[in-house]
């Protein structure tokens, strides 16, 4: 029982809702805590406590409070939807790896999106895996074919079935004893998965929109999730858009580790844009077919829109 802890506890933030947070204490238990007044006036990226952010809790008569938050090692951040100025919105704090989790079909595979997201992934050193969840729904050589660039350019990929169970064990050994985070768009499945991972979490899943073939938000606010192989899994909100922060300008192209192998090879060396300069070892690359003109078409997009 929480009564006999010591007064002074540390933690993991599980869920943040409404100035109350869900903390997991190291032992298991998990207490509702608030946030100690002075912690309000710290200046940090986005949200002051976010799930994930590792914690000391002060365990008294009444109540507890968050009495301190533990520098970062890593977050995920995006910019928040809505603010003409920009403004930052971390989604989870102090993860190992990012779960990019997007439908073979229904909906459609948005991968503008999810380059995005890989971009995130790469200006925050995270670790990403791609998960193609819903694979029963088409050809397994039409969906191989499509994600093929991805699995060119290094990344890890997944392919699930939750009907049929495929892929569900590959995912578990991926995700026990990290902290990792599920993200994706709306109608992916990541509750399905997540739900099929573990039977006991019960989360909330619903069909898709047959009007508008895109996914209901089931998820509506990040939470980290325990794992019983060990570690935590935090399920997001799905996106339907997903604005980059923090990504600088000038390092957009190594955020595309297939353009590595070219950088620097470029006639005006690293300055080149790999726009409209002549000369680029990236678009000479590409010119021969050993990029993508797809995800160079994203990094062309992500480019004009940060400029």
């Amino acid at each position: 029982m929480i009564d006999s802890l010591p007064l002074r506890r540390r933690g993991i933030v599980r869920k943040a809702a409404g100035g109350v947070y869900d903390v997991e204490l190291d032992g298991g238990d998990v207490v509702s805590a608030t946030l100690r007044g002075r912690l309000k006036l710290e200046q940090r990226t986005g949200e002051r406590v976010v799930p994930g952010d590792r914690v000391e809790v002060e365990l008294r008569t009444g109540g507890a409070t968050i009495e301190m938050v533990e520098q970062r090692h890593s977050q995920l951040v995006r910019r928040a939807p809505g603010f003409r100025v920009g403004r930052a919105k971390v989604l989870v704090a102090n993860v190992d790896q990012m779960v990019a989790v997007f439908a073979a079909a229904r909906p459609e595979p948005r991968l503008r999106m999810l380059d995005r997201f890989l971009v995130l992934a790469e200006a925050n050193d995270l670790p990403a895996l791609i998960v193609v969840n819903k694979t029963d729904l088409v050809s397994a050589d039409d969906v191989r074919a499509r994600f093929a660039p991805y699995h060119d350019a290094g990344y890890g990929l997944l392919y699930t079935s939750v009907p049929r169970g495929v892929g569900i064990e590959a995912l578990r050994e991926r995700l026990c004893g990290r902290v990792s985070v599920f993200t994706g768009p709306s109608g992916a499945g990541k509750s399905s998965l997540l739900n099929a991972l573990e039977p006991s979490l019960q989360l909330r899943t619903a069909d898709l929109s047959e009007a508008v073939v895109k996914g209901r938000h089931t998820t509506v606010t990040a939470e980290l999730l325990p794992l019983r192989c060990g570690g935590h899994v935090a399920d997001t909100p799905g996106l339907r858009e997903l604005g980059l922060w923090g990504v600088p300008l000038d390092e957009l192209d190594f955020c595309f580790p297939e353009f590595r192998p070219y950088l620097g090879a470029c006639r005006f060396g690293g300055s080149c844009t790999h726009v409209p300069e002549p000369g680029c070892a990236v678009k000479d690359a590409l010119s021969a077919g050993a990029l993508s003109s797809d995800r160079y078409e994203s990094y062309r997009l992500l480019r004009a829109e940060a400029g």
